[in-house]
C-alpha cells in the first residue's frame, strides 16, 4: 500500500506504517553518514546539544554527489546501513523516528526501533538520480569537513522509500524471502 507522510514523523504516523509499505516522504528530513553519526554520538556521551533536535526526525544515509545547475543536490542514493548501527540505538533513544538507508540492520538497532516506536525506511540505491529529483533544497548545517558526509537539512517533497523494518519490528527483508520460499512450495 502507498502512503504520504509529512514530517515531523510523530510516533502516530510510525505506527500507522507496516513492513512492505511504498511510502512517498515530504517535509524535512536530515543526511548523516557514519563520521557525522559518530560526532552526534560523541557529542551526546558529552552532554553537548546536537546540531539540530532529533525529536521525531528522520536521517537518510547519503552522501550527495554536487548539485547541477538548477538543482537543490546531485544524487542521492542511499549508503549501507549497517555502518551506522553502533550509532542507531542511541539516536533513537534520543528521539530520532526514522532511518533511511539500505541493507540489513542489527538486532540492537531493530530493538531500539521496537522500544522507541521508530522505522526503518529503504531507499532504492540504483534510483540515486530520480530520489535527488524529490530534494527541493538542501543546506548544511554541521560538520562541513566532512565534504558529502556532512549534515544537510533537505526539504523534500514525495522521497520514494519502502518501510523495511516497522515499529513493531516486522521486517520486510524476512517476510520477502519467507513469502517467496512459500511460494516455490
Amino acid at each position: 500500500m502507498e502512503k504520504r507522510i509529512t514530517t515531523p514523523l510523530t510516533k502516530e504516523k510510525v505506527k500507522d506504517l507496516k513492513a512492505g509499505d511504498s511510502v512517498l516522504i515530504s517535509g524535512v528530513i536530515y543526511t548523516a553518514r557514519d563520521a557525522a553519526h559518530k560526532r552526534l554520538v560523541d557529542l551526546l556521551d558529552k552532554g553537548e546539544k546536537l546540531p539540530f533536535d532529533l525529536k521525531d526526525q528522520i536521517i537518510y544515509y547519503v552522501g550527495p554527489t554536487p548539485a547541477k545547475p538548477g538543482m537543490a543536490i546531485g544524487s542521492a542514493g542511499p549508503t549501507t546501513s549497517y555502518r551506522m548501527d553502533p550509532y542507531a540505538p542511541r539516536l533513537l533513544d534520543e528521539g530520532l523516528k526514522g532511518m533511511i538507508g539500505k541493507g540489513l540492520r542489527n538486532e540492537e538497532v531493530i530493538e531500539a526501533i521496537k522500544r522507541n516506536t521508530g522505522v526503518y525506511f529503504g531507499a532504492i540505491g540504483g534510483a540515486a538520480a530520480l530520489i535527488g529529483k524529490s530534494v527541493k533544497s538542501a543546506e548544511i548545517i554541521a560538520y562541513e569537513d566532512l565534504g558529502a558526509e556532512a549534515v544537510r537539512r533537505l526539504e523534500v517533497c514525495d522521497l520514494p522509500v519502502v518501510v523495511v523494518i516497522d515499529s513493531e519490528g516486522n521486517n520486510l527483508y524476512e517476510i520477502g524471502q519467507k513469502e517467496y520460499l512459500d511460494s516455490l512450495k
